[in-house]
């Protein structure tokens, strides 16, 4: 029998547009699913920092974080992630301590370097600021020292308010080594992005592992694992739904992003071999199926990374289709239901 899921779950939701729809679709939801999360036990619940997507509706990151918060009640609810160059530190400081100050011990920052957009888009996003991802450690120190000033050195005089001096658990996102290495040197819990990146996953994790150092956030490390799962009755039913999935990376592939799709009886109607092959390398650890599969794959991905929780995104075209995906998770898990 299949051992019982142990460790934290939550959901990674891009507010996904789909096709003939609108943002304030998206947005609404979004509620209607954090809510159902919040009653079935899901531990977190992030938004993501995209801009100029026809298919996201998440762009005002913090905003939305305010509004789901605000919508639930005992879910945890943050961003994965909020890309830090494209703002300065102190602004980021004052709207995450503003809904720790609404929200008491509910909010995460999760915080990536990647500009979450296209070239044109970040520069519209960062006009004459001149920061990038290589000042992301800077950057990061003096966000910490907003919440912190007497642990980080110190901010000149300048004070976040609110913000300084709460506790606003900060994470390190990632796609690579750099967002692991730098996680594992401050003590900072660190989320991989395996929905899209699945490759190098597995050497992330290790050197963060490797690099940890102790801190007064962490005595040990805390990896955790975004990751496809889409759920259905039944695996072909399962499959099925994922094709919306499989255009929206089809899409991007061929550089027209779009609202996501509509599921498709052949996928293979839609691609030619080689973009077949470069959509499932970035969908690679991706779990379909039916509840039997799901509990056992996710099992497997489990023991195979060590990780200490898993979040999970589902790109499914109907919203009705999407609340079961993540009920059937929450069933397979045992969430404590509230």
């Amino acid at each position: 029998m299949t051992t019982r899921i142990n460790i934290p779950v939550s959901i990674l939701d891009l507010s996904p547009i789909v096709a003939g729809s609108n943002p304030a679709k998206a947005l609404a939801n979004t509620l209607d699913l954090a809510q159902h999360a919040d009653r079935w036990g899901f531990h977190r619940y992030w938004l993501a920092e995209h801009h100029g997507m026809r298919g996201i509706a998440s762009a005002a990151t913090a905003v939305v974080i305010g509004h789901v918060a605000g919508g639930t009640k005992r879910i945890r609810v943050g961003s994965g992630g909020i890309m830090l160059p494209n703002h300065a530190p102190l602004v980021i400081a004052e709207q995450f301590g503003t809904l720790e100050s609404l929200y008491p011990g509910r909010i995460d920052l999760g915080l990536g370097r990647a500009p979450g957009t296209d070239q044109a888009t970040m520069r519209a996003l960062r006009r004459d600021s001149g920061a990038d991802g290589d000042q992301f450690p800077q950057m990061l120190d003096e966000l910490r020292a907003y919440f912190r000033p007497d642990l980080h050195g110190g901010t000149h005089g300048i004070h976040a308010v609110p913000g300084e001096g709460l506790d606003v658990p900060i994470w390190l996102l990632g796609s690579s080594g750099f967002s692991a290495q730098l996680a594992g040197y401050l003590g900072l819990p660190f989320a991989f992005a395996g929905q899209f990146a699945p490759r190098n996953m597995k050497a992330a994790f290790e050197l963060y592992r490797h690099t940890f150092r102790p801190s007064r956030v962490l005595e040990q490390p805390y990896a955790m694992a975004g990751i496809n799962v889409i759920a259905a009755d039944t695996d072909e039913h399962a499959a099925f739904l994922a094709t919306s999935a499989q255009r929206r990376f089809l899409g991007m592939i061929r550089g027209n992003p779009g609202p996501l799709e509509e599921p498709v009886t052949n996928i293979d109607d839609y691609w030619q071999p080689h973009e077949r092959a470069s959509v499932m390398a970035q969908l690679g650890a991706s779990i379909v199926g039916s509840p039997v599969t799901v509990k056992a794959k996710l099992n497997e991905f489990i023991e195979e990374y060590g990780v200490n929780e898993v979040m999970i995104n589902a790109a499914v075209y109907d919203h009705a289709e999407r609340l079961r995906s993540y009920e059937i998770v929450s069933e397979v898990c045992e969430l404590p239901r509230n």
